[in-house]
């Protein structure tokens, strides 16, 4: 069976994937594997009823599945088991060249049409029409905004294209190039060249290592069409590609157009996938520091052995639950750490998993604190010991038995409701995993089967026999300079706390939830039905408003949302950091409880608390169940009427500051990210970033100050959305948040709090940042106007719809200059006649000259020219499919429901949208253009390399 590599590099965007089974590297002529067979057929699990499971007589191998969440879409993937791990010494970086190439010419699609065309029909390039090429497997994603027959037909045509009929144009292969250099030279940056040592040091000289997607390990600038053919008709096969397709359609009438599509794609030798190692079970006791002035102190502890064929069945699948529950309990033992009063470590967490199939590692990874960094390893280190000395309790793993009964209970109830995806990951797991797709009711079941054995004893001994024990352990180092002692300091630390007598875990049980009582139920003094969509509004007598709309989207599911007065127009000019702390509300606790005894009162109730700020308002939204709606409300009331303002949150807080501005000017992104604000507002402290000393002097108390008032009576607006008995959700919110003292009417606006205003100085500005040498960006940002008249705000975004195809166009396929570029209209909602409009990319610094002029043309082409008909269709029409699917979801309801009472216009907006877009002429958004893309209008803000401005004089 495969499971996700996880161990001491884990959470690295390109290796926090599920890993294919490679097996030994073989040459074209040595024999190829047998025909790919299904999981189930050789396990005592059976699929869930429902999937259509088909092999073509070529190899192909393809899974449907009906299913009317949302209805009327549908999603299709093509994976193709080849990746990284099957190039060649001589083709690193082919695998992802040739997922690029899917899109630029097929023996029925032109270059450049093949997006186009999907643009047309209202599939927007990036959201719906995507491809991600991984270590060992490529996939291929459109997702249906409509899951007619003619959208399918041409789905389905595509993905034949991509699998049997790609041209290699020599022209459209060298015009590629520079969109893979430039995604490239973007994705480069610190962590990314220190995640490729950390893999060199702990698996060196394997092909995992070799093929890791860095600027030397690839062969991407001097490969040939010739090159990408080859590799993609050895690869690209039947016996190598599952074809997934899931939505609202007949599932035997699928297969048929799939049968019809597919059946003469000429079947081909199938050489197994490169092995991803040598891991080397022996290799100890070896140490390494890694320095880079933005990175975070983190150590990682480990040992290899050797991979354990685990097939899925019945009997592994019991006992991966008890061995998980053993790794859940050491970190939560690490996490508790983490919210104590002096915590030893910003976090920290242990594991085993599969490095593929080439072996395994277990890992201890401690992000500690700069400066430091002993006293965390050494905590760490005591806890792996702790573990492996005395077990676990019957507390700890009662806790985690709730939270996974709970959360699989939560999969069978909601199971008939569940949306595509789901389904999606279900039939690619089993593809690219081996994993059978079971019931929601079955895997309850085997789980139910573990608990009967999940004694202490039993935890402990599979945890043990799963552990690669960390005995002369490999140790990496890396941070911003190189620690005391160095590498002997490291290992003497390791050594000393691992032989160190440790404890028996204490006991760590805590009574029932114990905010249950607010006082009388509020009287509900009004109750209305919004003739629009449906939304039921009412307002309890002490001023708390809710907003109510029951679906039959997601059975057995509960979103819930809260608007509180204040957010951002709390902070002035004279006090423009005094929120900057609220979003350590949650984690400061309760009067009653701290947050990690929070954590375990509702360990297995479908409850949390969340707090972010907006403009003019607090919010948090969270999903919950009709049978702990009850507790997820009392929560809510809790921390408006007993926050608990705890110090260790604050600690954490300025535990992290320090890494923080470290890396401020890291990236060229981050780097405008730092100064934009300042930049664009002239230098209002309410838009300006501080420096770390400002943020570290804040105070709780500061924060009490600001919010206590909002919090205790600030107008609140509570929705609910999604399988909701209404009735007794009244009930429940006059028992909790309707018995609250009386709170202020209406939604206020602070003096001044909606003055913003934009620079009068449009002259040019230079930043520097520390990253790569090559890379640049480049931001023009226009003044616009505020969000208060619909017509302009829609035409804004069509025009923003429009420049983003057109810049694309011209930086990423004529110019090959750009991967990705950016353009955003932001109208505010909340700052009287302020808005911007932006475009930005990021450009090989010496290319920088001609991407500047390149925008400048593309802009003022827009201002002087009408756009044509079909690019105007191309910009619409996802937008279009967007609102008429907005409402096929919770969340898209809860758009509208969150602020039915106090912004009843985002639903007439809403409604009248769509001919807001339809009537929108070429000539329309060529006037906006005018209006507000004025030549010498914009900011034009340039981020160099540190250096290089004083290099090139």
């Amino acid at each position: 069976m495969r499971f996700p590599i996880l161990g001491a590099f884990a959470g690295l965007s390109l290796l926090a994937i599920p890993l294919a089974a490679p097996l030994a590297a073989q040459a074209p002529s040595e024999a190829t594997k047998p025909m790919p067979r299904w999981a189930f057929a050789d396990s005592d699990l059976e699929p869930e009823d429902g999937y259509v499971f088909g092999q073509l007589g070529n190899g192909m191998r393809y899974v449907i599945r009906s299913n009317a969440t949302p209805e009327g879409t549908a999603l299709v993937r093509m994976e193709i088991e080849a990746g990284r791990l099957d190039e060649r010494d001589n083709e690193r970086g082919l695998a992802h060249y040739v997922e690029h190439m899917a899109f630029n010419g097929s023996t029925n699609v032109p270059e450049g049409e093949m997006v186009k065309l999907l643009e047309r029909l209202g599939l927007a390039f990036g959201a719906d029409t995507n491809a991600a090429t991984a270590f060992h497997f490529t996939q291929y994603m459109l997702d249906l905004p409509r899951a007619d027959e003619e959208l399918l037909d041409i789905a389905l045509f595509l993905m034949r294209e991509t699998a049997s009929e790609l041209l290699f144009d020599e022209g459209a292969v060298e015009r590629e190039r520079g969109v893979l250099i430039a995604e490239r030279r973007d994705r480069t940056n610190y962590a990314a060249i220190a995640a490729a040592d950390q893999i060199d040091f702990f698996v060196p000289g394997s092909m995992l290592s070799n093929r890791y997607p860095l600027v030397d390990r690839e062969d991407v600038d001097t490969a040939t069409a010739a090159d990408l053919k080859a590799f993609w008709q050895r690869t690209y096969i039947p016996a190598n590609t599952t074809l997934v397709v899931v939505g609202d359609f007949d599932a035997r009438a699928v297969e048929q157009k799939i049968r019809a599509g597919f059946a003469d794609w000429q079947a081909a030798p199938d050489i197994p996938q490169s092995s991803a190692g040598p891991v080397q079970p022996d290799y100890r006791g070896a140490s390494e520091i890694y320095t880079d002035p933005a990175l975070d102190a983190q150590i990682a502890v480990a040992r290899l052995g050797p991979w354990i064929d685990r097939p899925d069945t019945a009997e592994n699948r019991r006992e991966a639950v008890i061995r998980s529950v053993g790794y859940a309990i050491v970190n939560r033992r690490l996490r508790r750490l983490t919210l104590s009063e002096e915590p030893p470590f910003r976090g920290a967490s242990f594991r085993t998993s599969d490095i593929f199939e080439a072996g395994r590692q277990t890992s201890l990874t401690v992000a500690a604190l700069e400066g430091d960094w002993q006293r965390g390893m050494r905590a760490a280190a005591q806890e792996y010991a702790r573990i492996m000395q005395h077990g676990v309790t019957e507390a700890e793993i009662a806790e985690q038995v709730a939270r996974r009964r709970t959360a699989l209970e939560n999969d069978v109830a909601g199971a008939a409701t569940r949306n595509h995806a789901a389904y999606v990951n279900a039939a690619v797991a089993l593809a690219r995993d081996e994993f059978v797709p079971v019931s929601p009711e079955t895997q309850l079941a085997l789980f139910e089967q573990a608990v009967a054995d999940l004694t202490p004893e039993a935890v402990i001994r599979a945890l043990r026999g799963d552990v690669i024990a960390l005995d002369e352990p490999l140790i990496r180092y890396q941070g911003r300079s190189v620690p005391e002692g160095g590498e002997q300091a490291l290992r003497e630390v390791w050594n000393t706390a691992v032989a160190m007598p440790v404890d028996p875990p204490a006991s760590s049980a805590f009574d029932a939830f114990p905010y249950t009582d607010f006082g009388e139920p509020g009287t509900v003094v009004s109750d209305t039905l919004g003739e629009e969509l449906g939304i039921r509004r009412i307002v309890f007598d002490n001023g708390v408003r809710l907003n109510l709309k029951r679906t039959k989207l997601e059975d057995d599911r509960v979103r819930v949302r809260y608007t509180l007065d204040g957010g951002d127009w709390l902070e002035t000019r004279e006090d423009p950091s005094a929120i900057a702390l609220a979003a350590l509300l949650p984690s400061a606790g309760l009067g009653k409880l701290s947050a990690d005894e929070l954590a375990t009162v509702l360990a297995g109730r479908n409850a949390a608390f969340r707090f972010s700020a907006a403009p003019d308002s607090f919010n948090g939204q969270v999903t919950t169940t009709p049978r702990d709606l009850e507790v997820q409300l009392q929560l809510i009331a809790a921390y408006l009427t007993d926050p608990g303002y705890r110090t260790e949150a604050l600690v954490r807080y300025r535990n992290s500051l320090q890494d923080y501005f470290a890396r401020l000017r890291a990236t060229p992104q981050s780097a405008l990210q730092a100064k934009e604000g300042r930049i664009l507002s002239d230098n209002d402290p309410r838009f300006t970033l501080k420096d770390e000393a400002t943020y570290r002097a804040l105070e709780l108390e500061g924060l009490q100050a600001a919010i206590g008032d909002r919090l205790a009576r600030g107008a609140l607006e509570i929705a609910l959305v999604g399988d909701v008995d209404e009735d007794a959700a009244i009930r429940l919110v006059a028992q909790t948040l309707g018995a609250l003292p009386v709170r202020e009417a209406d939604f206020t606006t602070p003096p001044g709090a909606r003055e913003r205003s934009f620079t009068s100085d449009r002259s040019d500005r230079v930043l520097t940042h520390t990253g790569e040498a090559d890379q640049g960006l480049i931001s023009f940002t226009w003044p616009t106007t505020d969000a208060s008249d619909p017509d302009t705000t829609v035409g804004l975004a069509l025009l923003r719809a429009v420049l983003d195809l057109e810049i694309t166009e011209e930086l990423r396929e004529r110019l090959g200059d750009a991967y990705s570029p950016r353009v955003t209209s932001n109208p505010a909602r909340y700052y009287d006649g302020y808005g911007t409009f932006t475009v930005a990319a990021g450009i090989d610094v010496e290319r920088l000259d001609a991407a500047r002029a390149a925008i400048e043309t593309t802009v003022e082409r827009l201002r002087t020219e009408p756009v044509s008909d079909d690019l105007l269709q191309r910009a619409r029409q996802p937008i279009l499919e967007n609102f008429d699917n907005a409402l096929k979801s919770n969340s898209g309801w809860m758009s509208y429901v969150a602020r039915a009472q106090s912004e009843p216009d985002r639903i007439t907006r809403f409604l009248a949208a769509r001919d807001r877009y339809n009537a929108f002429t070429p000539q329309a958004v060529q006037a906006l253009a005018a209006r507000y893309l004025g030549a010498g209008d914009a900011v034009v803000i340039t981020v160099l390399p540190e250096g290089f401005a004083d290099a090139s004089q």
